[in-house]
């Protein structure tokens, strides 16, 4: 018999709903079967804790006495530049923004071992941050230049945006050079030296439900420590990719974007990260519970990491060439025994999101709902599905023609 949210919800007021995390279903629907499972279980608890680079930030810091404009100025926090051009007092920090004179690459490989990313992080631990602005000076904003701390306790808002989080399956990234190599995926030994993969496998949120046949706009999240919302699909999300005959993408697919109020959330759950060679970014805890309607859902919620295949990619030429194809595929039970098989060689594997975090995400969630401190929400809209024609497309380039 299918359910709603709403009487989900009613059960959570009531403090009668069943809630498992989505490590919990797969022995629970093992022992009792799909249908009693799916009569008995209202809501299976997702969870993920990795490096997220596409998020950020924005800020409205108030007015200050005599007024100033810092659009169209330059305003930086803790020597981290912002972007201003949004109005008087509002900016956007990114996660993977950085001090103008950091050295970058130019000492190889870079340590980048501080911006955006460990500003958020600082804000949210309650710690002060300096603000430093230059202006041009209007009639109605008077004020050239500005210097002073700031906390998120004197911000009027301040909002956690992620334009792209949650990915949904991700690459595992090997070293076919004889060289070391910097990433995105960390450091990656030359000649099959390791293999580095990120993602939480049968916890992860787009994983238990593939379909996005729950998650939409206005799905109501953990987010960062806090509560946060589904404002809609990801930026690079593509649902139309190869699946698995469960609806599991064997590469890159869905991904979500997300906001929440920063205030809310802990410096535990949204942690600034060092690449060495390449850069900043925010490692970001999300939970998605997933409202389990009928036997279909709950089915796609007993996804098991030997179920979910991952493409193997070398990372030295085909990835940043844009070389399709891959080496070969393994599941996240393989990933997780520490070694895969690449070109008959064994690899050591290692994990950038963690796992442990990621199950004690959905273990929060999880009695968040059984004490009635979270319910869920009706999405307004679901995410774009295989049907919908969206598929990523690659950059496009063109000459360019000069003008007398």
């Amino acid at each position: 018999m299918a359910k709603t949210i709403e009487e989900i919800n009613e059960k959570i007021r009531r403090g009668k709903a069943v809630v498992l995390t989505a490590e919990e279903i797969i022995d629970y629907a093992a022992e009792k079967g799909v249908k009693k499972t799916a009569q008995d279980v209202d809501v299976v608890t997702t969870g993920t804790f990795g490096p997220m680079c596409s998020s950020g930030a924005y800020f409205n810091v108030g007015h200050s006495k005599p007024r100033i404009k810092l659009g169209g100025g330059k305003t930086y926090l803790n020597d981290v530049p912002v972007y201003t051009g949004l109005a008087a007092v509002d900016f956007f920090l990114g996660a993977t923004a950085m001090p103008e004179d950091d050295p970058r690459n130019k000492i190889y490989p870079g340590k980048f071992s501080y911006g955006g990313a460990h500003i958020i992080e600082e804000l949210v631990a309650g710690k002060d941050v300096r603000l430093t602005a230059t202006a041009y000076g209007t009639d109605c904003y008077p004020r050239k230049s500005l210097e002073t701390y700031i906390s998120l306790k004197d911000m009027n808002e301040a909002v956690l945006f992620n334009m792209r989080n949650a990915y949904q399956n991700y690459n595992v990234a090997v070293n076919l050079s004889d060289r070391m190599i910097y990433t995105y995926m960390g450091v990656i030994q030359p000649k099959l030296g390791n293999a580095n993969y990120c993602n939480a496998g049968q916890l992860s949120p787009l994983l238990n439900d593939p379909y996005y046949k729950t998650i939409g706009i206005g799905t109501r999240i953990f987010l960062g420590g806090g509560v946060g919302y589904v404002v809609g699909s990801g930026t690079q999300h593509n649902p139309d990719v190869k699946r698995t005959e469960k609806g599991v993408p064997k590469m890159t697919s869905g991904t979500l974007a997300v906001k929440g109020d920063l205030k809310m959330m802990s410096s535990k759950w949204l942690k600034g990260t060092s690449y060495t060679g390449y850069g900043v970014t925010l490692t970001v805890g999300i939970g998605v519970p997933i409202p389990i309607l009928n036997e279909e859902i709950l089915q796609y919620t007993m996804i098991r990491d030997e179920e979910i295949w991952a493409q193997v990619i070398d990372y030295s030429d085909a990835y940043p060439q844009f070389i399709p194809g891959s080496l070969g595929e393994v599941n996240y039970k393989q990933l997780k025994s520490g070694k895969i098989t690449v070109q008959d060689r064994e690899v050591p594997t290692a994990g950038l999101s963690s796992y442990l975090k990621a199950g004690e995400i959905a273990r929060i969630l999880k009695e968040w709902i059984e004490t009635g401190k979270f319910f869920l929400t009706q999405p307004v809209e679901l995410l774009p599905s295989v049907d919908s024609g969206i598929a990523f497309k690659s950059l496009k380039e063109r000459p360019i023609k000069k003008r007398h």
